[in-house]
């Protein structure tokens, strides 16, 4: 380089060798011993400020830099990699999907497209991603950022198929009649986002209700079905939820297709939470009829505990996928060979630029085998059974939804004598075993009744956790009761 020219390279590669060893042994250390630390503490002002700095404009030493990040970020975690994390559905990463994520950068490949070893692995992964949950191998795919982004795929290729009409060319305003979609009323927020982004509006999302398991009403879906033809409605889609966010309940997949095939309609299936029971031994058969859907949405980032963020979308059609996707541009020409010549995988999503996903899931499934993951997911959910027997043996407690798969819903109940005190009580059992940094559960209200919501997603949980939990919240509900409301 001329003197004038510039680098981001460093000027001392032995200095970097150096402290990038010095920064691997502290992740070492950091995630053997995540359970001797606090899941979670609030973070004091002194940090809060070190985030609210103005930009930088000279430089300062690598060096110091992680210096700042080994005292303000690493012991301020939101806390999910913790055994006693159950707060929100989240996996518990693994440190050969972050060896991955690390690789990946280095390596620094766009997975837009292209002839590039980054791209067959990206294809690989969601090929095995079809394997697990029984697609056949001629469908499509593509890894995303998480379970929303999956089902708007999904639903973009649903709306595009079934619209009647070139969407692409001529817009949602040229659809003959309203496009309806149904999914119960435990749906997860992000399909109503995506109809919203869809141009169709939450108009379209019909809410069927839920049975008292918090599955949908089958009878009720096609009554709603007959009623919107009657009315001049189009209906297009069912999106069937294999997990549902609240309580993990899993709807009668093997019944929604057969609906779905009757009715000529498109049978989408939500499996952020639960597709992945299909590697599961021990309860494979709970989510038996996946592999009959259309469309199906996942997140290696749950239960194949990968670090954030990927999630993958699985297209039946090939054909269909690509068609709602895929652009030609002059600068983007495929060639015969070179760089070029593989095809395009942002052709199966919407986006142009897109990461290496991919190589921290392939890592892990390399390392440990499908077969360990499945193991691991019939764990949490006999962990799940486990924690619901300690609640119905301890009197304190109430179980507020019979439990699934892996979510536990219940609340303390001792001498709460309203719904009003019992959400207040609860809430703060669940505030404060978060401050001290005990446990984190979350709340939630489903059929009316406020509970506290146990998402058992983690690999490193055992059962003298939940031991923990059951523990705590009896004694903060006694606690509590004994120093009045403000």
């Amino acid at each position: 380089m001329t003197g004038n020219e510039e680098t981001l390279d460093p000027k001392d590669w032995e200095g970097l060798r150096q402290l990038t060893h010095r920064i691997i042994d502290d992740a070492i250390d950091y995630t053997r011993d995540v359970r001797d630390r606090p899941l979670w503490k609030e973070m004091p002002q002194d940090v809060r400020n070190c985030f609210a700095a103005p930009l930088p404009q000279e430089p300062t030493a690598l060096e110091d830099v992680y210096g700042m990040l080994s005292k303000n970020m690493m012991p301020y975690p939101m806390g999910n990699i913790h055994p006693r994390f159950w707060m929100w559905y989240m996996g518990s990463s693994n440190f050969t999907g972050a060896i991955g994520d690390f690789l990946a950068a280095v390596q620094g490949s766009n997975l837009g497209g292209g002839n590039h070893s980054a791209g067959l692995i990206d294809q690989q992964v969601v090929d095995w991603c079809k394997q697990m949950l029984g697609f056949p191998q001629s469908a499509s795919g593509t890894l995303v950022s998480g379970g929303s982004m999956a089902n708007i795929i999904g639903l973009t290729v649903a709306r595009n198929q079934m619209a009647g009409i070139d969407v692409r060319q001529d817009g949602v305003a040229g659809v003959e009649k309203p496009l309806r979609f149904y999914g119960s009323d435990q749906l997860h927020a992000c399909h109503q986002k995506a109809l919203e982004l869809l141009g169709l509006g939450k108009a379209s999302l019909c809410k069927v209700p839920s049975l008292p398991d918090c599955t949908m009403d089958l009878a009720a879906l096609q009554a709603a079905i007959r009623r919107d033809r009657a009315a001049g409605l189009k209906p297009v889609c069912v999106i069937a939820t294999a997990g549902t966010v609240n309580t993990g309940a899993i709807d009668d997949l093997m019944a929604i297709e057969a609906i779905c095939r009757a009715e000529e309609m498109w049978f989408h299936v939500d499996g952020c939470i639960g597709a992945l029971i299909a590697i599961a031994p021990e309860n494979k058969a709970r989510v038996a009829g996946i592999e009959k859907a259309d469309s199906v949405a996942l997140d290696p980032h749950k239960w194949l505990h990968a670090p954030f963020e990927v999630g993958c979308a699985l297209i039946r059609d090939r054909g269909a996928h690509r068609s709602t996707f895929a652009t030609t541009s002059e600068y983007l020409e495929t060639t015969e060979r070179g760089i070029a010549s593989a095809h395009w995988l942002h052709d199966y999503g919407v986006q142009t630029s897109r990461g290496f996903r991919a190589l921290k899931v392939w890592m892990a499934l390399q390392e440990h085998g499908v077969q360990k993951f499945g193991r691991l997911i019939d764990q949490n959910i006999r962990q799940a059974r486990y924690l619901t027997e300690r609640i119905n043996r301890e009197p304190a407690l109430e179980l507020t939804f019979s439990t699934s798969i892996n979510i536990v819903c219940f609340r303390y109940s001792a001498g709460l004598a309203s719904e009003s005190e019992s959400k207040r009580v609860n809430t703060e059992i669940m505030l404060q075993m978060q401050e001290t940094g005990v446990a984190a559960v979350s709340d939630t209200t489903v059929h009316g009744r406020h509970c506290l919501r146990v998402a058992i997603n983690n690999h490193r949980t055992v059962e003298a956790d939940l031991d923990v939990l059951v523990r705590e919240v009896v004694r903060l509900g006694k606690l509590m009761q004994e120093v009045p409301a403000a």
